[in-house]
């Protein structure tokens, strides 16, 4: 079947706005795939101080008998809650409770049993953390105690190192640049957050009850946190 001319010429004038932009898309990504692009990262770090306390305090014991032994830790658990709810600064939560058989001597009959249970205190006012668990350390045991900075001065200090790092990143690009006698644009950019571990004070006196206990000893510091920033930029003549 034969198309007429006139028809194939009104056909391709309509045509002719479609098939624009797709060839000047792919024109383009000719020009693009030619181009010279770098790959580099730059990196910045800021100290936030270490604006908040977390500690785990536990009580464990052993009996034959399970609701004996129930009692007696749920009592004690329950006390230091309570003495923990004089203290208006500091956040306390349960945080886990777990009870284990003990076995006999050939691991066959079940003897007696453990049963432990934790507690977490948080909080920004240091001296009060510090003071309630030495009194709390006068019958339960000091698991961990961390200091880190709060969501808020992590969030704030982070954001100051992120500024440092793209403007690091900037000049980085400027002088692989300049050195090439080339301009340059940003092809694509990531940014990536990350700090460093967080001081572990051990628990000195973890085994040791003792009826009258003092403010225990601790250094705040502080934790440096680092942002990268990487990228690819374009160089252009």
């Amino acid at each position: 079947m034969h198309t007429h001319p006139a028809i194939r010429r009104c056909l391709l004038v309509l045509l002719l706005p479609l098939l624009a932009p797709s060839w000047s898309h792919a024109a383009e990504e000719k020009a693009g795939s030619g181009a010279t692009t770098v790959e580099l990262s730059a990196d910045a770090n800021r100290p936030a101080p270490n604006d908040l306390a977390i500690a785990t305090l536990y009580f464990q014991a052993d009996d034959r008998n399970p609701a004996s032994l129930a009692r007696q830790v749920n009592s004690v658990i329950a006390a230091a809650v309570e003495q923990a709810k004089g203290y208006a600064n500091v956040k306390t939560k349960s945080a886990g409770t777990s009870t284990f058989p003990i076995y006999g001597k050939e691991g066959r009959r079940i003897e007696g049993w453990r049963m432990r249970s934790e507690i977490q205190l948080e909080g920004r006012d240091l001296p009060a953390m510090t003071e309630l668990v030495g009194k709390l350390q006068a019958t339960l045991a000091l698991s961990s105690l961390t200091m880190q900075p709060s969501p808020e001065t992590r969030k704030s200090t982070a954001d100051l190192a992120a500024a440092d790092a793209i403007r690091a990143f900037q000049e980085r690009a400027r002088n692989i640049a300049a050195t090439l006698n080339k301009s340059w644009r940003l092809r694509h950019l990531a940014v990536a957050y990350g700090g460093g571990p967080r001081p572990v004070f051990p628990a000195a006196r973890a085994a040791t009850f003792t009826a009258e206990a003092s403010p225990i000893p601790v250094e705040a510091g502080e934790t440096e946190i680092v942002v990268t920033v990487s990228g690819t930029i374009e160089l252009t003549d």
